[in-house]
């Protein structure tokens, strides 16, 4: 039993452990140590000189990069929160004067309507009851009001506060393994206390988010009745006559379509908000693994991250490819390339260009048996049951099963769980149609997850194979501790490159709500949906190239989740030991006041 006493060892909350524990997720130091948090650069180096880190001359250059970034972000800040009070002022400016010029126009229509000369009155009556011309397409009337009214505010209260011109972001790039998300969460953690509007994403809780709330825009927009009524509800105590607060009301319903006029737009603006709503400033999105692996990636990537550039957001990201080779398959082509024109507009590229896989160097003579357990036959199962038993009597709960939520409205039952700790099946877990939504509901509910029977993958089983790839991609980036039973060792997982490359048609699935979802392949065979790509594009898509570096990528994570290094930092950076320390820290500021 010596050998399992390890793991209460590696959960213990001992402040001596902490300098070693945020290689990678240094983001989420906490709170109190903030004030002797370093930049990028000066911590590299510490790492380099304490032995924990090989020096790498293109991580370096990468640290130096960030390292200066972080000193324009400091200046940018604070531009950025001068900008957005003029800002602010100078919308409530504007609106108190649009509210004016809308009153006078009504009083005058008002006068219009009640004086007591014949004349006036008639062509009162005229214009309430007018015709638009045959020509006239509907709505150009209000258009053209709407105008006249922009106009005159542009006069009356100037023109919008233009925006300090933001840094240049950095768009990094290499070989799976090579550093890039370290780095990049060296450089997001600095800025914690400098940049207000912060967010770091990875691109499969991207995707699904943006999906969500493109889903919560259109629901927004549909809802006209609800939206009618708020606004006769106001209108209608004015000191108006009847047609006057209808005139009113359709002005202001036409204010806000045309504010909604493009939806893109609007989820990018929801995409980026700070908990603190009041703060304004600078805002930064790191982003982890950008890829375009199907349309509705390269649309909504170009709508929404365009969209945060040109309103002065700073991108920090991370692809394994160079941007220009992001779509290879020509998909939206058009879309694509502006979306690469406006990446390189606002951030340099940097290729991090060694060939090393750092995560397999860490692992030299520090992989942690106990947590894969390799081949299926009596022994290894036995020592893999013992581990769970040992796993659930630490956490002191009974083992029950768990509905979690999920996004969309749907759920997933957990049939073994206790206290953090999750033990379910390869064949649950991946072969069933479930997604990337699912593994982050896992992911974020369970620090411990136990995963059995997963088999050698090849292309007779790539739909399975392609799930369980994102599985390791969510359990990964949100640092939880994995236990395996697998027919094979990790190098032999992926048997793909011999029998052909690994390929899930069903990632190319809308994460939907429940009612009336369908999958993306049934969109494009019904014709509906147009792939904006030739047909060698869609067969080029087929081939595999994504997974071959996905694939790649989850070997690389799986030996890294096994080593030390990541295992003694599960206590403190995953979701439910921070929920669990926020809620600690909470009680005990609510105990002192």
């Amino acid at each position: 039993m010596k050998k399992f006493v390890s793991l209460s060892q590696r959960f213990s909350y001992g402040p001596s452990r902490i300098s070693i524990d945020t290689l990678r997720f240094y983001c989420d130091l906490p709170h109190s140590s903030l004030s002797r948090r370093p930049g990028p650069l000066a911590y590299y180096k510490g790492l380099v000189n304490q032995g924990k880190l090989q020096h790498d001359p293109y991580q370096e250059k990468v640290a130096f990069e960030l390292e200066n970034l972080l000193g324009r972000l400091k200046r940018y800040e604070k531009d950025m929160e001068e900008y957005h009070a003029n800002l602010a002022k100078w919308e409530e400016n504007r609106e108190n004067e649009r509210w004016r010029l809308l009153m006078e126009e009504a009083e005058a229509k008002q006068r219009g309507a009640f004086t007591p000369v014949n004349k006036s009155r008639t062509f009162f009556r005229r214009w309430m009851t007018r015709k638009q011309p045959e020509n006239v397409e509907p709505g150009v009337g209000k258009w053209v009001s709407y105008l006249n009214r922009e106009r005159k505010l542009d006069a009356l209260v100037g023109q919008r506060p233009t925006a300090p011109p933001a840094p240049k972001g950095l768009y990094l790039y290499g070989n799976v393994g090579s550093g890039k998300t370290m780095l990049m969460d060296m450089f997001y953690s600095a800025t914690e206390g400098i940049v207000k509007h912060r967010r770091r994403s990875h691109f499969h809780e991207a995707m699904l988010q943006v999906h969500d709330l493109m889903h919560k825009v259109w629901k927004s927009q549909v809802e006209e009745k609800s939206l009618q009524s708020s606004i006769s509800n106001w209108v209608m105590n004015l000191p108006f006559d009847t047609k006057i607060k209808e005139w009113l009301a359709a002005e202001e319903r036409y204010q806000q379509e045309m504010q909604m006029k493009n939806i893109l737009p609007v989820v990018a603006d929801k995409f980026l908000v700070d908990e603190h709503g009041h703060q304004k400033g600078a805002r930064l999105l790191c982003f982890d693994e950008i890829q375009t692996v199907d349309v509705f990636a390269v649309v909504a990537l170009s709508g929404i991250v365009s969209r945060l550039l040109s309103t002065g957001t700073i991108l920090v990201a991370t692809s394994n490819r160079a941007p220009r080779d992001l779509n290879q398959d020509g998909m939206q082509r058009e879309i694509f390339l502006k979306f690469v024109d406006s990446l390189e507009q606002h951030c340099e590229n940097v290729l991090i260009g060694n060939e090393i896989d750092y995560r397999r160097y860490i692992a030299q003579g520090s992989i942690d048996r106990d947590h894969y357990f390799w081949p299926l036959d009596r022994v290894k199962i036995k020592e893999y049951e013992n581990m769970w038993e040992v796993t659930t009597r630490q956490y002191g709960g009974q083992v029950t099963s768990q509905t979690l939520p999920v996004m969309f409205g749907r759920t997933l039952e957990v049939p073994e769980s206790c206290n953090g700790v999750a033990r379910l099946t390869f064949e649950y877990l991946c072969g069933r149609p479930v997604g990337a939504a699912d593994y982050i509901a896992v992911a974020k509910s369970y620090h411990t997850v136990f995963i059995s029977n997963i088999p050698v993958m090849s292309m007779r089983i790539r739909d399975k194979a392609r799930r369980f790839i994102t599985l390791v991609d969510e359990l990964y980036n949100h640092h939880c501790c994995l236990f395996c039973s697998a027919d094979s060792s990790i190098d032999d997982l992926f048997q793909g490159t011999e029998e052909g490359a690994l390929f899930d048609l069903e990632s190319f699935q809308f994460e939907t709500e429940i009612e009336g979802g369908k999958l993306r392949r049934d969109v494009l065979a019904e014709g509906s949906v147009s792939s904006g790509g030739t047909q060698a594009g869609i067969i080029s898509l087929l081939s595999g190239q994504e997974e071959m570096f996905a694939f790649q990528r989850a070997v690389s994570r799986l030996i890294e989740m096994q080593t030390p290094l990541y295992l003694e930092g599960v206590p403190y950076l995953h979701p439910y030991f921070q929920s669990r320390q926020q809620s600690s820290d909470g009680l005990s500021a609510n105990t002192l006041q």
